[in-house]
């Protein structure tokens, strides 16, 4: 079984148990209150829908009906051959949609989503009250929200700084085409790994790390966006690396050049402007995450809108709110601009 078949057919067998699961989830509840029975209760239905998926698929492999997952993990070669793309005469059309609405379905019942609460009068007239005091700032406080959002702003501009070579040399050790040999690809998967966990660890949580690390302050908040920006700068930069283009790889290659020369002279040029776009885009992001990790100590804007928040000073929220969105506009527009100026 070559890597695209491999690939086909663990996607269809997910998704076929992930469809048989849900089913089994509605409408089979257990109904003894028993932790333990409830337990093998649905280990027993989440092992079955494993199997039944893995036979679903098969099924269809062996009947060679055309899935999702065929779709979506043939070669290359077989896309440009199959270009009947249409939904609702094919199996694979069928099995996205099916897919699809119920994880709707479903997500819509996670998350009680509910047209009535939205439009119930009472919740309505609170929530425009506290709007009307949001729109009528404090303005006796906007020195002090100005000096924190100052603070705010260089508290990203040195996270995104000292993550921006650490993040860079690491890069390169996390794409997939410089990282060939069987050493090689255990640091790759490693470090892909670790940078996998670190992204998924909110800068939120790692602030309130660093605040029992360094104490409650900026440093803190700093520490966490650098720490959020090695791992999310590494792995855009990384992907930017497994796209460059082989031709120029191969001509130094040709000349007897060593790995960093190949790195430094074919791979760096074709990269080194959408990593500067990138970088400046990503500290945009910083100024905006770090007005969040203040909530929990991390310094800046943040510790003003907490404390202000929890007292129901909602004119003095507002006078925050109006600072950060400004703020945030102005960014925006400025990394627009540069990121313009480096095409």
């Amino acid at each position: 079984m070559n890597s695209y078949s491999f690939r086909k057919y663990l996607f269809d067998s997910t998704t076929f148990a992930y469809l048989v699961g849900i089913f089994y989830y509605k409408f089979f509840q257990p109904t003894e209150d028993n932790f333990i029975q409830n337990l093998t209760d649905y280990s027993v239905k989440f092992f079955a829908a494993i199997f039944v998926g893995i036979g679903v698929s098969y099924l269809f492999k062996t009947i060679k009906i055309k899935t999702l997952g065929d779709v979506l993990f043939e070669p290359p070669h077989k896309k440009v051959e199959n270009t009947d793309l249409s939904l609702l005469k094919s199996f694979w059309g069928w099995h996205l949609l099916i897919f699809f609405f119920v994880t709707l379905w479903i997500g819509i019942e996670v998350t009680q989503t509910s047209v009535l609460e939205l439009m119930d009068e009472q919740g309505f007239n609170g929530a425009a009250r506290l709007f009307k005091n949001l729109m009528e700032p404090n303005w006796t406080i906007l020195a002090s929200a100005i000096l924190n959002i100052i603070q705010t702003i260089f508290m990203a501009f040195v996270a995104t700084v000292l993550a921006i070579p650490i993040a860079f040399v690491l890069s390169f050790l996390c794409a997939k085409n410089i990282m060939k040999n069987p050493a090689s690809k255990a640091v790759y998967f490693l470090l892909r790994t670790l940078f996998n966990v670190t992204r998924s660890i909110e800068a939120l949580i790692w602030a309130i790390i660093f605040s029992v690390w360094v104490g409650i302050g900026p440093f803190a908040g700093m520490l966490a966006l650098m720490v959020h920006s090695i791992a999310s700068l590494a792995k855009q930069y990384s992907e930017m690396v497994e796209s460059v283009s082989e031709g120029p790889i191969e001509g130094i290659l040709s000349t007897g050049a060593k790995p960093f020369q190949v790195i430094w002279f074919a791979v760096v040029p074709q990269v080194l402007l959408p990593y500067i776009s990138y970088t400046i885009y990503r500290w945009d992001t910083n100024v905006r995450m770090a007005t969040i990790i203040g909530l929990v100590g991390g310094g800046g804007i943040g510790n003003l809108l907490i404390k202000y928040q929890g007292q129901g000073m909602w004119n003095e929220v507002g006078t925050i709110v109006l600072v950060i969105a400004v703020v945030v506009w102005a960014m925006d527009q400025a990394s627009a601009v540069i990121r313009d100026a480096l095409k």
